[in-house]
């Protein structure tokens, strides 16, 4: 990198008064400079232009910024790298909460797919007429099939047998390829000439079957506004246990309320969709509900996703908690979902929930599925 390239980064990293030390900027750098102005001026109060002008009154592009949040996306993505549009996207919906990214089609057309722009969307999709509310279910479709993509092997392998290595399999696949195998029995098979060995004879691994029987998952999501992050995942996961067939899958979100959801459990998208952040929280009802739906207690697993801030009275919530557990219903507690795991809650809550005989933690899907997998293997 060349010294001026390298002073006209740090130009614009250090914002205008810093022209002295850095020199001035021209051409694309000085666009660069008018986007990044338009964005994080925004620190220095409503309407200022700091990155405008250069230091001794000059005017270094626009002035006061003519910029739309349309215009100011197009130039982002034609300007910057990816890694540097993702995180001034971030800032903007996080920081700044420039909601018109997420209520403008054309801005939605350009913006890049991603968590940060899903939850943006799932706030503000209230504010959207038909037109905008298309262009954001495309946006939500895409960020949701890039989270399936990351979360379907971790928690697809949690169900998948272990390799039986005494016994050879006629189903010849790539996982169950036995390379070592392999090339011992086909070693007769050796050209020198061609310094390879020909394999006529390809040997594979069995798999050892295991045998679930069909148990009954019930998710049970808050959607109060904390918890979007395991919303998201919540959905995602569930229509991943969903398609593996293997499990009786029910979805329900709540608030004061409950919405049983599983009926879309196969499409994420679709519940993501229907999701009204926000609003009280009543566990004790969302737990009464799953307590109506339970075939089996013993093979039933309550998975309740929430911070445990009750707001309804705290008394029912603990009776019928109680009440699932002494049935046989094995439950459990997540005070958060995603890929992080890293859970704000009301502690006292989750510990009386422990001395019921609930399991509570925080967990990442793929943790979530090693967990159940466990569960129903006993």
């Amino acid at each position: 990198m060349s010294d001026t390239n390298r002073q006209a980064r740090w130009r614009l990293v250090m914002g205008s008064g810093s022209e002295q030390l850095c020199g001035s900027l021209s051409g694309e750098d000085l666009v660069r400079d008018e986007c990044l102005g338009y964005l994080y001026d925004r620190e220095y109060g409503a309407g200022r232009n700091v990155r405008g002008k250069d230091a001794g009154g000059t005017s270094g592009s626009l002035g006061e910024s003519s910029l739309t949040v349309p215009d100011w996306i197009n130039r982002i993505h034609e300007l910057f790298p990816k890694r540097t549009v993702e995180r001034l996207e971030k800032d903007a919906l996080e920081r700044y909460q420039l909601d018109e990214m997420v209520t403008n089609p054309e801005v939605l057309a350009r913006a890049q797919p991603n968590l940060t722009l899903l939850k943006a969307v799932l706030r503000t999709k209230h504010l959207m007429n038909q037109d905008v509310l298309k262009a954001a279910q495309h946006i939500v479709r895409k960020a949701v099939e890039e989270l399936m993509k990351k979360l379907a092997v971790d928690v697809r392998n949690a169900f998948q047998g272990s390799l039986d290595r005494r016994n050879r399999s006629q189903l010849k696949i790539a996982k169950n390829f036995d390379i070592s195998t392999t090339l011992r029995r086909n070693l007769k098979h050796y050209d020198p000439a061609e310094k390879r060995i020909l394999i006529e004879t390809p040997f594979f691994y069995s798999r050892i079957r295991r045998q679930v029987d069909r148990w009954q998952l019930i998710i049970l999501v808050d959607e109060s506004g904390s918890m979007m992050d395991s919303v998201i995942h919540s959905a995602v996961t569930a229509s991943i246990f969903y398609s593996m067939r293997m499990m009786k899958v029910h979805l329900c979100i709540f608030d004061t309320s409950v919405v049983d959801l599983t009926a879309d459990c196969v499409d994420p998208v679709e519940t993501l969709m229907k999701v009204q952040l926000g609003g009280g929280t009543d566990i004790g009802q969302a737990l009464e509900y799953a307590s109506q739906i339970v075939e089996n207690p013993r093979r039933t697993i309550v998975v309740l996703i929430s911070d445990f801030f009750e707001g309804a009275p705290i008394h029912r919530l603990f009776a019928v908690a109680k009440k699932l557990v002494e049935s046989g219903v094995t439950a459990l507690g997540l005070a958060a979902l995603d890929e992080r795991a890293d859970p704000t809650y009301d502690h006292e809550v989750a510990a009386r929930l422990v001395q019921m005989g609930w399991h509570v933690a925080a967990m990442t899907p793929g943790e979530l599925a090693n967990w159940v997998a466990e569960k129903v293997r006993k």
